[in-house]
């Protein structure tokens, strides 16, 4: 496995993989690796020859008041894990060689940028989306993988990708989640051991909800109630939001009629989760 933490070399090292004849796979990362990531670098394995991995703790995504110097930052740990998968090239540029000056260039989805997530964390899926981008044009991968858990982000970034043109197939991977519910997170380190058997109130939710669904209620509001309901009943969680939207416009949906994104945020303490599930209607 090499390490590039320079553009110029991870383009020319993936520029050669596909003059190759290979197909580069692309898993971004922010580090602190967990199953969750490591899922989506076993799907990456199993779809292309070439696997690159980038460890980056984006600070264009992160809001004046939250966890970036806190966020954690396990490189060398990650890079054992990524070498025991039998990844090719790990990309770990520095803040300086993403952003060498001020960064007035910015890419933006307007619209889904502002829902869900977007709507509590103000400039968040531009930081998101600029990156991203960044790292196609630097990459050049032919398909990138991410996770299921952030919905909102794989909706938004299909967008990003259609919209621009980017020839890069998204391919989005399940929720890995943890004996009791809870979606893996490089988050959830934050959480002390009662915290942690509180989170899984959100995964509960979810699955009350999809319960009422599968028993045919299809209005969302009798729905997100039904989740309320659940997520009340832990007294630790502050709620962030608990909507039903296209899962392709996170536009809210009055009634269930094809299929549809059930999101969930909330905080314990300072540390802010998400969880969601899909439905699908019969038809």
């Amino acid at each position: 496995m090499k390490i590039h933490t320079t553009i110029d070399d991870m383009r020319a090292a993936s520029r050669a993989a596909r003059l190759g004849g290979l197909r580069v796979g692309l898993v971004p990362t922010m580090g602190a690796l967990h199953e969750g990531h490591l899922s989506l670098v076993r799907a990456a394995k199993a779809q292309c020859e070439v696997v690159v991995v980038s460890i980056f703790v984006n600070p264009l995504q992160f809001g004046p008041n939250e966890d970036l110097a806190r966020y954690p930052r396990t490189f060398d740990r990650d890079c054992e894990l990524l070498a025991q998968e039998e990844v090719e090239f790990v990309f770990a540029p520095s803040a300086e060689q993403m952003y060498p000056n001020t960064t007035v260039t910015w890419v933006e989805v307007e619209g889904l940028s502002q829902r869900l997530c977007g709507r509590s964390r103000p400039g968040h899926f531009r930081g998101v989306t600029t990156v991203v981008s960044k790292l196609f044009h630097i990459v050049e991968p032919d398909l990138a993988f991410f996770g299921q858990k952030d919905a909102a982000q794989a909706a938004i970034i299909r967008r990003m990708v259609r919209d621009l043109n980017f020839p890069v197939e998204v391919i989005v991977c399940p929720i890995v989640r943890e004996p009791n519910g809870l979606a893996m997170s490089s988050r959830n380190v934050y959480l002390d051991s009662e915290q942690r058997k509180s989170a899984s109130v959100l995964h509960r939710a979810l699955q009350q909800i999809r319960s009422s669904f599968e028993g045919g209620e299809r209005n969302s509001a009798r729905l997100i109630a039904v989740g309320q309901q659940v997520l009340a009943d832990e007294l630790a969680l502050r709620p962030d939001y608990l909507e039903i939207v296209s899962p392709e416009t996170l536009e809210a949906l009055p009634e269930i009629s094809d299929a549809a994104l059930v999101a969930v945020a909330g905080f314990l303490g300072t540390t802010r989760l998400i969880d969601n599930i899909l439905l699908t209607t019969d038809r």
